[in-house]
C-alpha cells in the first residue's frame, strides 16, 4: 500500500516537473479580432444572463414574504371541508 503512494507522488511530482519546464507559451485568446470579439459577446451574454436570474430570484423572494405578511399560507383551522 505504501509502495503504491510513493508511486503516485512520484509520478505526480515527475509530471509537475515536465509541465514547469515547458518554454513555449500558449494564448489564452484567439489571435484573430473575430473571434476575440465573439468570445467576449459570449462572455457579456452570460454575464447578463446571471444578473437577469438574480432579479429573478429577488423578485420570487419579495413575492413569498408578501404571501407570508398577508398570512395566504397558513391553513385556517375551521375550515369546512367537502366530504
Amino acid at each position: 500500500m505504501i509502495r503504491k503512494i510513493l508511486f503516485a507522488c512520484a509520478f505526480i511530482l515527475i509530471n509537475a516537473a515536465t509541465l514547469w519546464a515547458q518554454q513555449e507559451t500558449i494564448e489564452v485568446f484567439p489571435s484573430a479580432p473575430y473571434d476575440r470579439h465573439i468570445i467576449f459577446q459570449s462572455l457579456a451574454l452570460f454575464w447578463v444572463a446571471i444578473i437577469g436570474l438574480i432579479i429573478i430570484i429577488r423578485m420570487k423572494l419579495k413575492e413569498i414574504e408578501r404571501i407570508q405578511k398577508m398570512g395566504i399560507d397558513r391553513e385556517e383551522k375551521n375550515i369546512p371541508l367537502l366530504d
